[in-house]
């Protein structure tokens, strides 16, 4: 009689974790700020709850809040806790629902995600301003001649926040902004002109990802760090 052939060893896999209760309390402040905000109604907001009080492991809880913007940093933290079983773990980690694999940022690969609120479009011709962006917003496009304003992310940024600033400038340009700890990438077209990153404005991607597209004629953007954030880290 042929010897059987023993059964492989499964894969290596790192144990779950399990949900503490300030885990499930932390989800279900999220719900409700998301209800308060019209994001849920009274049904979802009932099943979402109940499933955040029997969830056992941590990689139960990021599939609550993957689609709420109320919950975005809370949902970055679990789904990279839960890829590899633990945090900083964050390769081939996958977005619940949507089948892609999202950049990283930071030294922990926190997974790096567009907001989940209304992209944002401005005009500046021969003017100019203070422009604010809120927390969510996904994205900016700017089209600016002989003009520019000044942009801050202080609200936007945040640790797991991917930002895309879309700007078409000719003869202008934009003061950008940014919180202690953002990562800058420059992905524009320049003529005659081009950008500058202050060397304290370049941040190890903490609180998120900045990325600089479009393009410029005889113009030029400068990124520099919030004035608080500065006069903080000079003290």
């Amino acid at each position: 009689m042929d010897e059987q052939t023993p059964a492989e060893e499964p894969a290596h896999r790192a144990p779950r974790v399990r949900a503490a209760d300030s885990d499930r309390d932390a989800v279900l402040d999220v719900l409700a700020l998301a209800h308060a905000a019209g994001r849920l109604n009274v049904g979802e907001l009932d099943e979402r709850q109940t499933g955040a009080m029997r969830a056992k492991y941590i990689d139960e809880l990021p599939a609550l809040l993957a689609d709420l913007p109320e919950g975005r940093e809370l949902h970055a933290r679990y789904t990279a806790q839960t890829a590899g079983g633990g945090l900083g773990a964050g390769h081939g980690l996958q977005v619940p629902g949507t089948g892609h694999t999202p950049a990283t940022s930071g030294e922990n690969n926190l997974p790096v995600l567009p907001g989940a609120g209304r992209a944002r479009n401005q005009v500046d011709i021969l003017s100019g301003g203070d422009l604010e962006l809120e927390a969510g917003t996904p994205e900016l496009s700017d089209y600016a001649l002989m003009g520019g304003s000044n942009i801050h992310l202080r609200q936007v940024m945040g640790p797991g926040v991917l930002l895309t600033l879309n700007l078409y400038s000719l003869m202008g340009g934009h003061d950008i902004f940014v919180p202690a700890g953002v990562r800058v990438v420059d992905e524009t077209i320049n003529i005659m002109a081009g950008n500058t990153i202050r060397k304290s404005a370049q941040g190890d991607g903490s609180q998120g990802t900045l990325v600089l597209k479009g393009f410029s004629v005889m113009a030029g953007h400068t990124v520099k760090l919030e004035p608080e954030d500065k006069r903080r880290l000079t003290r």
